[in-house]
């Protein structure tokens, strides 16, 4: 069973009044309530704090910037763009990067690559092929062709230099995907027999 803080803190306090030294103090507990309660470092501390005049037994508030983001706010942001780093998020929240990490990642979120594809297929485009393709499966079985063929294909690769970006998702989301880019200067030719 943990022990809280505050009675640690109560006994240290009473310890403390009725004249024992903290690392005396602190054995006491120990024995009390288990080894490793507390260290002698923590029971010299708030010991240190009683003998000023200050008998609180709660904690100090502590320097430094209050993290005053909730993840709330966090995965409404990444629902809205799923592609922002940790540092674009950290400049919106003013906030440091690992806090932002760490709150992604209470949230489930994983730092993933998006898919590479072609192009991007329009509703009608992927109508097309279906019926392009299904319409050559049932042709093939009236009368089989394609043992007959010999085709030829020639195809323009273009070089591109584009990056696919990083989304943050969960684990089960799907990978968004990044079309290629259309036009690009530099093209080697592809033969296929």
């Amino acid at each position: 069973m943990a022990v809280s803080d505050a009675i640690i803190r109560t006994c240290l306090l009473y310890e403390f009044k009725l004249g024992t030294k903290a690392a005396e103090a602190c054995r006491k507990i120990c024995a009390a309530f288990g080894e490793g309660t507390i260290t002698e470092w923590t029971g010299q501390k708030w010991v240190k704090k009683f003998f000023s005049g200050n008998e609180n037994l709660e904690d100090e508030p502590r320097s430094g910037r209050p993290s005053i983001v909730n993840n709330k706010d966090i995965k409404l942001a990444i629902e809205q763009d799923s592609s922002q780093t940790c540092q674009d998020l950290a400049l919106r929240f003013n906030v440091s990067d690992e806090t932002i990490r760490l709150h992604l990642h209470q949230l489930g979120k994983r730092w993933k690559l998006s898919k590479w594809v072609p192009y991007e297929l329009s509703e009608t485009n992927k109508l097309q092929r279906l019926t392009i393709c299904s319409s050559l499966l049932s042709r093939h079985n009236l009368v089989p062709f394609f043992d007959r063929m010999l085709t030829c294909d020639e195809k323009w690769f273009m070089y591109c230099n584009k990056k696919r970006t990083y989304h943050w998702l969960d684990s089960n989301d799907p990978v968004p995907m990044t079309p290629k880019p259309k036009i690009h200067q530099q093209k080697v030719l592809l033969c296929v027999w």
